[in-house]
């Protein structure tokens, strides 16, 4: 078992004080985004025998196990993070493994940059996700009803956006919903600046369902992702629910601190919100047109303490664990890789005491159990 020291990303949308509160230090001034555990070549976590890529790299069987190595190739399948949000992230899309697939030859086919600014496709792999909240976690996601969005559109009284509205309450719905995010990202961007402005300045006004795309117009000013956004649902997750994000699914978080699981890709189609690069065919290519109430997850309880989030994705399972006060050991021990973070009290993984933000890294069939009062999250494959 491995003691990780992780990199904690500073990206600009970041809280400038929730991860330093979770590791209970003193906040730089700087936002802090993301605290990354894995094997993720961008920010491998380091132990005492070198960055975790490296220790996968010499002996992906003994580290990774025969079965999740025969399964998912010789390299970690997931990533956790800490996520802290203290401004909106962009709107965004991830591809299913065949689009990625076939994306990623593509682009390297055309000889592009893999840091250049427009590459859409990093590696071939998908990036199905699972967010569970740590604090009260404020998100968008999927598709709203398009007549719902329509009624929550025609209320800014924006005369250039009755198109959109009626669009909203044409059939099939599919068409709808893809007809008015072509257009939104595809009108002249003058023209859909002064739009954004003006339906900015309508949804402060009447606060309450439009307060969020106020704040988002805020942060980005004369974005068509602003409009683009009030076609999505919005979703509050109270601490312990969890959102799982699926192929296709248009979703941007908005506010809170959450602990995150992925399939080890960085491949993201932006819709808005961003300065960066909006390959627009492509995204509506790969975005799922499918109006769907969001799948709010609560952790599933097993007679071992242990609470799993149950998602179709078996690169990943997070699961988590609430110990009580004199609670008796639970083993952990399992024929797959696992990461186990802390998040509350001090509990102890075999001899290692965690505290709140601290993990270890547990190769394939170590002996291992769990100890100690506090909570725990436990990240491990499905194979």
């Amino acid at each position: 078992m491995d003691r990780l020291v992780n990199t904690v990303r500073p990206y600009a949308w970041g809280s400038t004080t929730a991860i330093p509160e979770l590791l209970g230090i003193a906040p730089s001034g700087e936002p802090q985004a993301e605290m990354w555990m894995g094997a993720h070549p961008g920010a491998p976590s380091r132990t005492e025998r070198g960055s975790l890529n490296e220790l996968i790299d010499a002996d992906p069987v003994r580290e990774l196990g025969e079965r999740s190595v025969g399964k998912f190739g010789p390299h970690l399948p997931f990533l956790l993070k800490v996520l802290a949000a203290g401004a909106p992230l962009s709107l965004q899309v991830h591809p299913d493994l065949t689009q990625a697939q076939a994306g990623h030859a593509a682009e390297e086919a055309a000889g592009i940059p893999i840091d250049a600014p427009h590459r859409t496709y990093k590696d071939a792999n998908h990036k199905p996700e699972l967010i569970c909240a740590l604090t009260p976690f404020d998100g968008l996601c999927g598709f709203r009803a398009p007549a719902e969005a329509a009624d929550l559109i025609a209320a800014l009284g924006v005369d250039s956006l009755k198109p959109y509205v009626d669009l909203l309450h044409a059939h099939p719905e599919e068409a709808a919903l893809r007809e008015v995010l072509t257009g939104l990202l595809t009108a002249d961007p003058e023209e859909m600046a002064h739009t954004v402005a003006e339906a900015a300045a309508a949804a402060d006004r009447l606060g309450g369902d439009h307060a969020p795309f106020a704040r988002l117009a805020h942060h980005f000013p004369g974005d068509p992702g602003v409009l683009a956004a009030m076609l999505l649902n919005r979703v509050r997750l109270q601490p312990g629910e969890a959102l799982y994000l699926g192929a296709g699914v248009p979703h941007a978080y908005l506010d809170g601190l959450g602990v995150e699981i992925m399939a080890n890709s960085d491949n993201v189609l932006r819709c808005g919100l961003t300065p960066k690069h909006i390959d627009v065919p492509e995204l509506l290519r790969v975005v799922r047109f499918e109006p769907a109430d969001p799948n709010v997850l609560r952790p599933e309880a097993s007679p071992t303490g242990e609470e799993v989030y149950d998602t179709p994705t078996d690169e990943f399972r997070l699961s988590r664990f609430a110990r009580a006060e004199g609670a008796a050991p639970t083993d952990l021990t399992r024929p797959a890789p696992q990461i186990l973070l802390a998040v509350a009290g001090r509990p102890k993984a075999g001899d290692v005491t965690l505290a709140p933000g601290e993990s270890v890294f547990v190769p394939a069939g170590e002996p291992l159990e769990l100890s100690g009062t506090g909570t725990v999250f436990r990240a491990t494959v499905v194979a």
